[in-house]
């Protein structure tokens, strides 16, 4: 009964596998929970890897970080001061925090819609690479928004920091963008 055992680990490994690699695009917005399986496509957005990554980073197109801010942890005594660990992304990339929620603020839709002007130099046709972690749909949101505001060289990179990282890459520490 043993070398049956391998063999159906391997089975119910590669059914979870195909089932990951068909999560269907949803029609608006995804919400909780953010990290989770994500499509293999955006309409409208190409789908990088992390060699495209490097490649689009190495000519200098502009990439955007959409991770959201880490919120002070509920469970600290009153009183307790807390700072928030720095934030580290991929280097060059312009941190637009809190813009990949199912439903945005004024403020953070404005984060955004100012973050892609400025980093495409008001060319709605210039390319950008947007992330954030693997299985994290902050970047998928994002990147929908980017498409849905007539942004035609939107590049997502789902691997994002994740991704950047298990090919060697560095991450540095950036203050939050616009």
């Amino acid at each position: 009964m043993t070398p049956r055992l391998p063999v159906l680990v391997l089975a119910l490994a590669l059914t979870a596998g195909a089932a990951l690699a068909q999560v269907p695009e949803p029609e608006g917005f995804r919400g909780e929970p953010y990290r989770a399986p994500l499509p293999a496509t955006l309409a409208g957005a190409h789908v990088i890897d992390d060699a495209e990554a490097k490649a689009l980073h190495d000519k200098g197109v502009p990439f955007l970080d959409m991770l959201p801010r880490q919120q002070r942890p509920d469970n600290l005594p009153e009183g307790t001061l807390w700072n928030a660990p720095p934030h580290r992304t991929i280097p060059g990339a312009v941190w637009l925090y809190d813009t990949g929620y199912q439903q945005l603020a004024p403020a953070e839709t404005a984060r955004l819609a100012d973050g892609l002007a400025l980093a495409t130099r008001g060319d709605k046709t210039a390319p950008v690479v947007i992330f954030c972690k693997a299985d994290c749909w902050m970047s998928w949101n994002a990147a929908k928004r980017a498409v849905g505001l007539g942004y035609t060289a939107v590049n997502w990179y789902p691997r994002g920091i994740d991704g950047w990282q298990d090919m060697g890459g560095e991450l540095v520490v950036t203050p939050a963008g616009p």
